[in-house]
């Protein structure tokens, strides 16, 4: 009751028509008195509540009860579609964006309720299935139809635009300011799962291209450039809206000190798949507006710039080096690896100087995870560095105590998607041999005899033969992943040895010594 009085109060505190009943401590509210105050999933609940009496605990059904709840159901859809046709004059004051919050409670209850329906024997109320999902959809499509229908006043220099242009340019900045409005305010008042964004984009963009087949079946070529320019100029600012809102919020799981979720084991983030969604969904609407694949590619201009403010979040992350940062850049990692989607060439989304220009940037986001996760690795191996190629090295079994130590550091290593943890791995062998080699050319230790010069020999090439073998310890380690198949363990070690066996490659072996950095004599 108190939280109902509340949801009354302005912000002076001061009460607005407030019923006398909700100063009435322990009293529940009236099916009307919800209506009446927009708390739409309470009077949800309340219905379903009675529902559940009358059809699953009652013997027979009173007549006039269920009659009176089929004009209660009835009424309380009617107020939820009203809600959901006025989405684009919501105040930003919650008191108007809570009342579609509770819209869309609302419905998804219903939606619950009808799959309790589906898991009872029991003659369902004439209402059941409702479906409210699925008219959910439907109100929207005709809520966006309507707005296309009637955009708003074109902007722009109509004197010099045909009709056809006019009514392009007016759709298309209906379209803009209304998915901008979506991912600003709407979307706060869906859950995530609904994922609101991603349905009103499609209903748009299908609408949009709708009319404008209509509007466009026969053109010429001034109005074709026209559409041409538009597409270019427009669709590119409303993508970056889309994607640039997947970045803040993963800027605000970082904020609030939330570790990334985790699918199998590994952390996982949103952003690759949702951008790549993004781009390919408004790439291939494009194309069929336009008829042409690399004129539709230039909407992704400006996915550049988003690629280098994911990079300087990704570094932001690594300099704060907070307790959640290695979790995020691990999930990092495995965005990193899908972004070589959109860069592949095998895959037309975007131009060929685009792909270069991100494909660079994932190149570096990579290799500064990479240094920020296997740094504290090698900090804690530099003890056994330090005996390298020294007289201990030759006396006691210094290697054999590296090898351990590496194995017990690759378990840290661990969260990143496969592939990204296979590539990690790679770079950590190569580091270490490059260590191992780099110690033993410093030439601290001295052979005095034959003997010396054997026993030397021997040790490193009984050394390079376990350091070869490093799939091993990636077999080990595997071993405590229960839910992989034995396919996927082939795999894993069949990646490692490929990139062993491609490290003994001529144009492999010099990049190799290249960074081999030996000083003094």
């Amino acid at each position: 009751i108190l939280l109902r009085e509340s949801f009354l109060l302005n912000r002076k505190g001061t009460s607005i028509n407030a019923p006398q009943w909700t100063k009435k401590v322990g009293m529940t509210p009236t099916f009307e008195e919800y209506l009446e105050m927009k708390a739409f999933r309470e009077a949800t609940q309340q219905l379903i509540d009675k529902e559940k009496h009358l059809f699953w605990e009652t013997a027979e059904a009173n007549k006039e009860a269920v009659e009176k709840l089929a004009a209660d159901h009835k009424a309380l859809e009617e107020h939820v579609w009203h809600i959901l046709q006025q989405s684009f004059s919501l105040s930003t004051e919650e008191a108007s964006t809570s009342a579609l919050k509770s819209a869309v409670k609302a419905i998804n209850l219903e939606e619950e309720q009808d799959q309790l329906w589906k898991q009872n024997s029991q003659t369902p109320p004439t209402w059941r299935p409702s479906e409210w999902k699925k008219r959910h959809d439907e109100v929207l499509q005709k809520l966006v139809n309507g707005r296309m229908d009637n955009p708003s006043s074109p902007t722009g220099d109509q004197v010099n635009q045909s009709t056809i242009q006019a009514t392009i340019q007016s759709m298309g900045t209906q379209l803009k300011d209304d998915l901008q409005w979506v991912v600003e305010e709407v979307k706060n008042c869906y859950p995530p799962e609904m994922d609101i964004c991603n349905l009103y984009a499609r209903l748009y963009l299908e609408t949009f291209k709708a009319r404008l087949r209509k509007t466009v079946g026969s053109v010429d070529d001034k109005e074709c450039s026209f559409l041409l320019l538009w597409v270019k100029e427009s669709y590119p600012d409303d993508l970056m809206i889309y994607i640039d809102r997947v970045l803040d919020e993963a800027k605000k799981e970082w904020d609030q000190g939330k570790e990334p979720t985790r699918d199998d084991g590994c952390y996982a983030s949103p952003v690759a798949y949702d951008v790549i969604q993004f781009i390919n969904g408004i790439v291939t609407s494009a194309d069929k507006i336009v008829g042409d694949r690399h004129k539709a590619q230039k909407i992704t201009s400006n996915l550049t710039d988003f690629m280098q403010r994911y990079k300087e979040f990704h570094e932001d992350i690594i300099r704060q080096n907070k307790r959640h940062s290695k979790a995020f850049i691990k999930a990092n990692l495995s965005c990193v690896k899908q972004f070589r989607y959109v860069c592949d060439p095998k895959h037309d989304l975007c131009p060929e100087d685009v792909k270069k220009n991100c494909l660079q940037v994932l190149t570096e986001m990579k290799q500064s995870a990479h240094t920020y996760l296997l740094t504290p690795v090698h900090k804690s191996l530099k003890p056994h560095y330090q005996k390298l190629g020294t007289s201990d090295w030759l006396k006691k079994n210094t290697f054999e105590k590296l090898l351990n130590s590496t194995e017990d550091e690759l378990q840290e290593l661990q969260g990143s998607s496969q592939s990204s943890y296979q590539e990690l791995i790679g770079q950590l062998h190569q580091e270490v041999t490059v260590e191992y080699v780099r110690r033993l050319l410093k030439g601290e230790v001295k052979l005095k005899d034959s003997n010396e010069q054997q026993k030397a020999y021997e040790t490193v090439k009984e050394n390079a033969e376990k350091l070869h073998e490093l799939e091993k310890h990636v077999s080990a380690l595997l071993k405590l992943k229960a839910n992989l198949s034995k396919a996927d363990k082939k795999t894993i070690k069949s990646t490692v040895l490929d990139i062993l066996k491609e490290s003994h490659t001529n144009a492999e072996t010099r990049a190799f010594f290249s960074k081999v950095e030996v000083t003094g004599s």
